[in-house]
This record gives C-alpha cells, structure tokens and sequence, in this order.
C-alpha cells in the first residue's frame, strides 16, 4: 500500500502530514509557505510530495462552519482543491476539519511546547489530526490493510 497525504490549508500556510506505508498512522510533516502569486507553486508543492513520497490519496480539510456550512474559508479551501485535483492523478478528497488547529494547540501546550514552536508545527500537527480522523475511519469502513 502507498502512503496517503494530509493537508491543511489556510491563508498562508499548508501543514502537511503523511501516513506510514501501511496508511495506519498520521505523522506531521512539514509547513509549507503559501505563495502569494497564486495557487501555481503551492499546488508544484504538492505534487512533487506527492511523486516523492509514492502518495496514493490526498486528503484536506474542509473548515465547515459550526453548523456544517460552507463558509468563506470553505470556499477557499474547495477553489485550491480544484487547482489541486487538476494537477494530479490521484484521488483528492476532503475531510471535515472543525475544531483540528485549536485541538493541535492543546495538545501541544499539554505536552509544554513553547509558543514559538507550537506556532511553528500547529498546522502540520492539525493536518495530522485531519489525516489520522480519515484512515481511522477508512479502516472502520472495512478498507483493506495490506
């Protein structure tokens, strides 16, 4: 099995993560520095970890509104979405990703990581938490393990 990538998208960052070989587990990766010339170099990113790394899936989270709607930053993140699916060929899907950054937060603070580190990893973290909730529930839907 390949690996699946973990994407969290905001203004000026993406955080990354990446899954072990077998697609079990989340791990954070780097953040990415979004390009303000447009999507053109950040979406270049994201395919060559994608061709790096043997990715077979990608997955980014979609920041629904508390009620489920789709909201400013949604609309954001679906428009960068196109640009990305009509880079690559391997499946992009998205992944509901309320409440991932303010829980990467906590959990570093719990762990006593400084400011300036936590607001260094907080969005590969999230997109941790973004990708770990999918091949969670992925192996919950009877998704084979090779």
């Amino acid at each position: 099995m390949s690996r699946v990538l973990g994407l969290d998208v905001g203004d000026r960052t993406i955080g990354i993560a990446l899954s072990d070989e077998r697609g079990l587990v989340a791990l954070p990766g780097q953040t990415l520095q979004r390009q303000p010339e447009g999507y053109r170099r950040d979406v270049a990113a994201i395919r060559d970890l994608v061709d790096a790394n043997d990715v077979s899936e990608v997955v980014v989270g979609l920041p629904l509104s508390m009620n489920g709607s789709v909201g400013p930053q949604a609309e954001k993140v679906l428009a960068f979405v196109e640009k990305v699916r009509a880079a690559l060929t391997v499946p992009v899907v998205l992944s509901d990703e309320r409440f991932t950054t303010s829980q990467a937060d906590r959990t570093m603070r719990d762990a006593d990581v400084s400011r300036k580190r936590r607001s260094r990893a907080v969005d590969s973290m999230a997109a941790a938490l973004i990708l770990q909730g999918y091949l969670d529930s992925a192996v919950r839907r009877g998704a084979p393990e090779e």
